[in-house]
């Protein structure tokens, strides 16, 4: 410390708190930026794994529910995704997927995704 002209010392350091500050708050924006975008990157995934297992199902609706469901459940588990509901509504098929994420360490969520395939209505 330096003596100031009055004999008591000043304050040395102050700028390091503002700067250490400044660097914490660049952190955080960027940790949030970092689980917004997992977050959306996981959405997309659920909504492909959705499309793709609804017309994975279409191609095989005229067979039966099973059949069509079964191979709605692999597209969606080859794109990353879990099946959570399938059904038939008339030749068109549902799927809902769904997608863990974990934007930040003890924050688990899912994404999910509902899509409908079936064929051309004229």
């Amino acid at each position: 410390m330096v003596a100031a002209a009055g004999g008591g010392a000043t304050d040395r350091g102050g700028a390091t708190v503002c700067l250490l500050a400044v660097g914490l708050v660049f952190v955080l924006v960027g940790l949030f930026g970092a689980a917004l975008g997992a977050a959306r990157t996981a959405r997309q995934q659920a909504r492909n794994a959705a499309d793709f297992g609804a017309l994975a199902g279409a191609a095989w609706a005229i067979e039966s529910d099973d059949v069509a469901c079964g191979r709605a459940g692999e597209l969606v588990r080859a794109n990353g995704g879990r099946l959570v509901a399938c059904r038939l509504d008339g030749l068109d098929v549902v799927v809902t997927a769904e997608v863990g994420v974990a934007p930040l360490p003890g924050l688990a969520r899912t994404a999910t995704a509902t899509s409908r395939a079936g064929p051309v209505r004229g």
